[in-house]
């Protein structure tokens, strides 16, 4: 374990992450004023500076500064969650996906499911049911990270939504029961009445569209026919992943590696690592053990990536592991 790089103690999943020091989107591509009338709560001596005019949250219960989040841009649900998604054939997908470009993968009771990243990079949550299983498919442009949950609460199915804010780079998710506010990367409820909770965790991960249809022939992928008008193929973030700035950051980064370093990082019982890309590229198999559980990692060096040119087919190869 050594050789790479242990976390322990975070609650981190399996995923590709880049550009993420730890939560966030933009969609806009700025830090806006949150939308509404810009009303900010202050709850003690800690300051929340973003618009609160919508929100039934309990901020009086949190887990973290309420200070460490930042609007996005767009207002609650401004990047609007798809919630009633529709799958097509693979050769229906092939109609607007090339093989090179990256795809979440969710496997579930024996069924997979494809959820392109152009169509995620707009919307970032599909509460979806897969084998049986209400599950949340997320995705974070600024950290390039997906994430998927069971949407079970307390025995109760939820749907999740975004906030329009951010911490620390990363996507602020909602519960539309409670209104609870959601760490992406972490799983954790970090605002409101289920703070200290966490999420459970169901792995996904990133392949090329091509790897997909060859590991899951019969296999279904998310289709762009989702109610909404977006330039699905179309990169908000053009550029992103060269740039050197972090938006929706606080503080100073880590700097063990570079801030927008892609890693593929693996969570098993209190321990957590990251296996950086630049590793991969050079060591494609990793044979290794995390906690005593035995893990590999494989890299795959021909994905393309979907922070780069104005079209994300265009993007050029970063890899998925």
């Amino acid at each position: 374990m050594a050789r790479w790089l242990s976390l322990a103690g975070l609650a981190l999943v399996a995923m590709v992450a880049a550009g993420c020091s730890l939560g966030g989107d933009d969609e806009s591509g700025s830090n806006g004023d949150g939308g509404g009338d810009g009303r900010a709560a202050a709850i003690g001596d800690d300051n929340l500076n973003v618009n609160t005019a919508e929100w039934a949250t309990d901020f009086t219960k949190h887990s973290v500064p309420l200070s460490e989040f930042i609007p996005g841009g767009p207002p609650k649900d401004g990047i609007p969650s798809i919630d009633d998604p529709k799958f097509i054939s693979q050769a229906e997908g092939d109609e607007f996906l090339d093989d090179g470009e990256p795809v979440a993968v969710l496997e579930v009771g024996g069924e997979a499911r494809a959820y392109p990243i152009q169509i995620l990079t707009w919307h970032e949550i599909v509460n979806d049911e897969i084998g049986g299983e209400p599950i949340a498919l997320t995705f974070c442009p600024l950290c390039n990270s997906t994430v998927a949950f069971s949407r079970v609460l307390d025995g109760e199915t939820v749907e999740f939504g975004t906030t329009g804010n951010l911490r620390r780079s990363d996507l602020v998710m909602y519960d539309r029961k409670t209104e609870t506010w959601w760490q992406q990367l972490t799983a954790e409820a970090i605002v409101g009445e289920l703070t200290g909770q966490t999420l459970e965790v169901v792995p996904s991960q990133i392949l090329s569209w091509g790897e997909f249809k060859s590991q899951h022939p019969d296999s279904e992928v998310l289709s762009r026919d989702t109610g909404f008008d977006r330039s699905y193929g179309a990169n908000p973030y053009a550029g992103y992943d060269t740039d050197p700035a972090l938006l929706g950051n606080q503080g100073d980064p880590d700097t063990t590696l570079p801030a927008k370093e892609r890693v593929a990082a693996i969570k098993s019982g209190t321990d957590a690592v990251v296996y950086p890309f630049s590793r991969l590229e050079s060591e494609p198999v990793v044979n290794d053990a995390i906690n005593g559980d035995p893990v590999v990692v494989f890299f795959d060096p021909n994905v393309s990536s979907s922070l780069d040119t104005p079209d994300i087919s265009d993007g050029r190869d970063t890899g998925t592991a």
